[in-house]
């Protein structure tokens, strides 16, 4: 039945496998990408037992990527994307050049042809946007400065391997053509890779000039048009169609790569007023399909490579581990940014990903590649990835003001040292209005809240509170003097997490926590909340209460 349903079958056994992987990866304090990895090498080709389809699993990842591409433009706006331009346009480039050129050293050691070594080298220069992604939003690190930056230099990557994508099936085949090596270029072959270079360009400009110009007007206000039909599934899926019809008609009109279609899609719309919302609607699809994704990365996997050419994948992933990262370091250094920016972006580029994967496969279909060859770049790309986190961890405990790119507002180097006061954690919508709320009834608070600019003002009117993740941020608000702690954060897991530590702190102390539903009223109360308050009682208690005074 399973080799009738491939479809059905991949997502299946791919998702709950690496359900029950990254659940133990993430037990043992290791990444959950380490256990979809490992679930996608199991149902891969090269291990024994139920086999998925490999070409199913990659269009599938491909989805992923794009929703993925999609969720990043929401957050990321042009404005933002033209302040980091330059540092991360001749960054990018720079250490493209320089990871490539290590690569290609490492190949003709190897005894390859330049053009087997140029395409390995380049797939060794490019990061993945998905893993860095993944791991910026699990640090809360997207909309920081430095965050900001590697974001832009992997989108300043991507745009450069569109250009790669078309020109290397030109020039590879010259470079490994021994009169061309002799001889030189003949002038017909420097005038088609002029037009094909030129070509390339007026794609990629015409479909950027397209999204600007018409895109920022008529996608807004399709989005706009079908949020007012009320309909949640709709808008839904309008948010959807946006994002897959532009990623699709990016790639067969343009010849531009799914990811960045969907990437300035996402960037238009993110102007829209509507644009958190779409960002919300699409979150389940965008975490279901990157999961498939290190899934099939996994299945294309052959762990054998590892017995074989033992030596081989070391020096490959000490390219991408510390060849490429020490490039975009000291490149960083030479644009006079601070030691925290360069390190940042080292440990952001510390991996590679999607755009290596294509790279090896085109290296194959130009007869320049072996499968072995491949496989460097897959066991690169997966031991990377697995380590790639590690890599954060270890630059935070050196470096621990290394998420923002300016010096971090001073904070208190004890414990407040206020007693007998409300404890608020999240000063987003909800907690904005708490706060003022209580402000406004000379309530004692103390804030914690990721947005540095929210506590300047705070500061200003004179209310106490601290910048920074509030896992690490509760002991320095004194909960065990304090008479309420608050949770307004919008995501139930996290609020569990710092409803249990908060617990912990002070078993006595009263917790009130949000939520959205009675499934995350019941978990929160399990972590320790004491009252937890649910957006649909409450609007249906104040409605009722409406409705008596009448």
């Amino acid at each position: 039945m399973l080799n009738e349903t491939p479809i059905i079958s991949m997502v299946v056994v791919g998702l709950c496998l690496a359900s029950i992987l990254g659940t133990i990866a993430q037990r043992f304090k290791i990444s959950p990408i380490a256990g979809y990895l490992l679930a996608g090498i199991i149902v891969g080709p090269h291990t024994p037992g139920f086999v998925a389809d490999q070409s199913i699993a990659l269009e599938l990842a491909e989805l992923g990527v794009i929703l993925l591409m999609f969720g990043v433009g929401l957050h990321f706006s042009l404005k933002d994307l033209l302040s980091v331009r330059a540092i991360a346009i001749p960054g990018a480039i720079l250490q493209i050049v320089v990871s490539t050129l290590l690569g290609l050293g490492l190949a003709i050691l190897l005894g390859w042809t330049i053009g087997a070594g140029l395409v390995f080298g380049l797939a060794l220069s490019v990061a993945s946007t998905v893993v860095l992604m993944r791991t910026l939003r699990e640090r809360r690190l997207v909309n920081t400065d430095n965050g900001k930056i590697a974001v832009g230099w992997l989108i300043v990557q991507d745009i450069v391997m569109v250009f790669l994508l078309v020109l290397l099936p030109t020039v590879v085949p010259l470079l490994d053509d021994p009169t061309v090596l002799q001889r030189g270029l003949s002038m017909h072959a420097i005038t088609q890779l002029a037009i094909t270079l030129g070509v390339t360009f007026g794609k990629v400009a015409a479909f950027l000039a397209l999204m600007l110009i018409l895109g920022r007007k008529l996608i807004p206000w399709v989005l706009h048009y079908v949020a007012h039909t009320g309909s949640r599934e709709l808008f839904r899926l309008c948010v959807l169609s946006i994002a897959l019809g532009v990623a699709f008609g990016a790639a067969k009109m343009f010849g531009v790569s799914f990811a960045l279609g969907a990437f300035f899609a996402g960037m238009i719309l993110s102007e829209s007023e509507l644009s958190q919302r779409a960002a919300e609607e699409t979150l389940p699809l965008r975490d279901a399909f990157a999961v498939l994704f290190f899934v099939s990365v996994g299945m294309l996997f052959n762990p054998a490579v590892i017995i074989n050419h033992p030596w081989e994948v070391l020096a490959t992933l000490a390219i991408i581990v510390f060849g490429q990262s020490l490039a975009a370091c000291g490149l960083i250094l030479l644009f006079g940014q601070p030691k925290r920016t360069a390190l940042f972006i080292a440990a952001s580029l510390g991996q590679i990903g999607e755009f290596s994967f294509i790279l090896g496969g085109l290296g194959i279909s130009l007869g320049v590649m072996s499968e072995d060859s491949r496989d460097l770049i897959l066991a690169g790309a997966i031991i990377s990835i697995i380590l790639n986190p590690l890599m954060f961890y270890v630059l935070e405990r050196v470096q621990p003001d290394v998420k923002q790119k300016q010096p971090k507002q001073p904070e208190p180097a004890e414990m407040t040292t206020m007693e007998n006061h409300i404890v608020l954690v999240g000063y987003g919508k909800v907690g904005h209005k708490i706060g003022a709320t209580l402000y406004n009834k000379g309530e004692a608070l103390f804030v914690l809240d990721e947005n540095s600019n929210a506590l300047q003002h705070l500061n200003k009117l004179g209310i106490q509170g601290v910048h920074g993740h509030a896992l690490t941020l509760l002991p320095v608000a004194n909960l065990k003097k304090a008479k309420t702690l608050l949770v307004a954060v919008p995501d139930s897991f996290e609020a569990g997490q710092i409803v249990t530590k908060a617990r912990a702190i002070n078993p006595d102390l009263f917790i009130i926590a949000r939520g959205h539903s009675d499934a995350e009223s019941d978990h929160l109360k399990m972590c320790g909340a004491n009252k937890t308050i649910v957006g649909a009682e409450e609007i249906a208690t104040a409605m009722v209460e409406q409705c008596v005074k009448q």
